[in-house]
């Protein structure tokens, strides 16, 4: 008889997921620093998920990330596609991972793609937008990157730490566009 996995072992114990469990689970990785161990447990707990105070698709995404981290970018693709097939509530529109991804992999018209379809669909949270702008300024597309740090600065709770993240972000790329400043960075001054 075949020994147990870790992984077979930790998703059968576990059906109903709290946010406890899981910061045990990630505290645990970050101290082993092994991105793959912890995107197979992550995969693993999805797999035995019943219910939880997270979402099904959130952990789906939690470990995309890690396959990124691991270095497996077509694993991390599958699992934020899975997010977006769950449908879980998420932080961050799991599509805006697979746009990345896609520019990771040179892929970038068809991350230009996912971005506007995200877009098109309208009602993009702040830390959508945000994700979105960071890649895109990643890749070199500043304007687009300025575009949807300010629309993601407009819709987002004054205060907040997304609202502060996105007037930054959309302060850096201004000034390397050479842009003016306007009415939004002062809104940056008076945020701190």
């Amino acid at each position: 008889m075949r020994a147990e996995s870790s992984v077979a072992r930790y998703s059968r114990d576990v059906a109903h997921v709290t946010h406890e469990q899981l910061d045990r689970l990630l505290e645990q990785a970050l101290l082993a620093d092994d991105h793959e161990d912890l995107a197979r447990r992550l995969e693993a707990l999805v797999g035995a998920y019943i219910s939880g105070d997270i979402s099904r698709a959130a952990i789906l995404v939690l470990a995309a990330e890690e396959w990124r981290q691991a270095g497996q970018p077509a694993r991390a693709l599958d699992c934020f596609q899975r997010a977006v097939d769950d449908g879980g509530e998420v932080g961050v529109d799991p599509r805006a991972g697979i746009a990345d991804t896609l520019f990771e992999l040179e892929q970038p018209d068809e991350g230009r793609e996912v971005i506007e379809a995200i877009r098109v669909d309208g009602e993009v949270t702040p830390a959508t937008a945000l994700t979105v702008a960071e890649t895109l300024v990643a890749y070199g597309d500043l304007r687009e990157a300025h575009r949807w740090a300010t629309e993601g600065a407009q819709g987002a709770v004054e205060g907040s730490g997304e609202y502060t993240a996105l007037l930054r972000t959309r302060y850096r790329i201004r000034v390397d566009l050479g842009l003016p400043e306007d009415e939004l960075d002062a809104l940056l001054d008076a945020s701190h």
